[in-house]
């Protein structure tokens, strides 16, 4: 009678792919703000207008800023 190998519950392959997902968790906690103070500290731009023409700060600028706070 022949026998068959039975595969492994893991493989090398989900190790490593799991081991990358808690590298990626690790570093982007690690840049998340330690304390809500630091949040509150943002400062948040005023509307500006550049006569030559460049980046403008417009209310719907300011509004993405709002939203895009953590």
């Amino acid at each position: 009678m022949t026998e068959k190998k039975s595969t492994p519950a893991l493989s090398r392959r989900t190790v490593f792919a799991g081991a990358g997902a808690v590298g990626a968790m690790a570093a982007a906690a690690a840049m998340l703000p330690r304390t809500p103070a630091a949040v509150a500290t943002a400062a948040v731009p005023k509307a500006t207008v550049d006569p030559e023409g460049g980046y403008q700060v417009t209310p719907h600028v300011l509004q993405y800023y709002q939203t895009a706070k953590v």
